[in-house]
């Protein structure tokens, strides 16, 4: 069973992936922060296989829990979830070692959360985004 903790500051979003997740057999949402600041006590608390962390929260951004993770409960593996936030937050977030990241601009019937956190606890790194369209495709 892998153990996921998610992180999201919009109660609609964090809602529906913890649906979204609950729904395989193999996964388990043990919990559910609403701020950053939140991530770390909770992380201690439930020992999470994996963390889904939204980039912007109140509190305390994404980058700053993964970073506190990561020192304090390396064993979890961090997965960055966003939306196409500020230029060079993604960027920077993967400099910090995440195994990956997940659009939350995915529509819920294909999103790749399950099989994102399935890797990241697998030890892979992943980046899982909605298809772009071709340089072709956007010239027209």
């Amino acid at each position: 069973m892998i153990r996921v903790l998610l992180a999201e500051d919009q109660a609609m979003v964090r809602g529906a992936l913890a649906g979204l997740l609950s729904l395989e057999p193999d996964i388990d949402v043990v919990a559910q922060v609403a701020r950053g600041d939140e991530v770390l006590e909770a992380a201690l608390a439930q020992r999470p296989d994996v963390a889904l962390l939204d980039i912007e929260m109140p509190g305390a951004d994404g980058l700053e829990a993964a970073a506190q993770l990561h020192v304090e409960l390396p064993e979890c593996k961090v997965l960055m979830l966003t939306t196409f936030g500020r230029p060079g937050y993604l960027r920077r977030a993967m400099e910090q070692g995440p195994p990956g990241s997940c659009s939350r601009t995915t529509p819920p019937r294909t999103s790749p959360a399950p099989s994102a956190a399935r890797s990241a606890a697998s030890g892979w790194s992943i980046r899982a985004s909605p298809p772009r369209p071709s340089a072709r495709a956007r010239a027209r």
